[in-house]
C-alpha cells in the first residue's frame, strides 16, 4: 500500500494552503523562495488536484476514479467530485470530531474502530449515504485516546450536512453534502478542465 510521507507543513507551504484545513494548529514560519514566474493554466490546475488530494489524503489512481465516478453522475462534475470526497468515511470522522486529522481517521478506521449502520467498516474510502449511522465502537469508546481528541476537537463545527453527538461518539449523516456546504479551499472546475483535456 502506498504511504505518502511528505511533511505536511512543508507541502502546506508549497501548495499556498492553511494547515487548519487538515486539521493541524501548527504554522510554519519559513517562507518559500518564489521567483516572479507567472504560473500556466496548466500549473493552476494541477496545483488545485494536487491541493484536493493532499487535503483528503487521496492517490492519484483513486482520485481519478472519483473524477469518472463524478462524471457520470448528474450535476455539475466538480460538486460532484467533492461531494464524493468529502463522504468518505475517514473525512467524515474527521468532521464529526472524532479525530484530530484527516490522517489520524483513516487510522481509526483501519484498525477498525468505526460502525456504520452496525457493521465495522474498515475501509477508509468507504462511501456514506444520507442516514447512515456512523459510530465508535463500544470497546473503543472508553479508551483515553478519544478522550483527548475530543478535548482537542471539542470547539471544532460540525457541518450542517452531519449530526453529531461527542457524549456517545456517534453521527448520524443527514444528507449529502452540496458544494456550498463544503469549506474546502479547493477551485474544482480548474480540476474538471484539467482532466477534461
Amino acid at each position: 500500500m502506498a504511504v505518502n510521507r511528505v511533511p505536511v507543513l512543508k507541502r502546506c507551504r508549497s501548495l499556498d494552503l492553511d494547515p487548519m484545513y487538515l486539521g493541524i494548529n501548527k504554522k510554519s514560519t519559513r517562507q518559500l523562495r518564489r521567483t516572479n514566474r507567472k504560473i500556466s493554466e496548466y500549473g493552476l490546475q494541477l496545483r488545485e488536484k494536487q491541493k484536493a488530494k493532499f487535503i483528503y489524503g487521496v492517490l492519484e489512481k483513486p482520485f481519478r476514479n472519483y473524477y469518472k465516478k463524478a462524471d457520470k453522475m448528474p450535476g455539475m462534475t466538480g460538486a460532484n467530485l467533492m461531494a464524493l470526497l468529502e463522504r468518505r468515511l475517514d473525512n467524515v470522522i474527521f468532521r464529526l470530531g472524532f479525530a484530530r486529522t484527516r490522517r489520524e481517521a483513516r487510522q481509526i478506521v483501519g484498525h477498525k474502530h468505526v460502525t456504520v449502520n452496525g457493521k465495522v467498516v474498515s475501509i477508509p474510502s468507504f462511501l456514506v449515504k444520507a442516514g447512515d449511522v456512523v459510530e465508535i465502537r463500544e470497546k473503543c469508546k472508553g479508551s483515553e485516546r478519544y478522550k483527548s481528541v475530543l478535548e482537542m476537537t471539542g470547539g471544532r463545527l460540525v457541518p450542517e450536512w452531519l449530526d453529531s453527538d461527542q457524549e456517545a461518539l456517534k453521527g448520524v449523516v443527514k444528507e449529502i453534502p452540496a458544494r456550498e456546504v463544503i469549506d474546502v479551499p479547493v477551485n474544482e472546475m480548474l480540476i474538471v478542465e484539467l482532466y477534461s483535456k
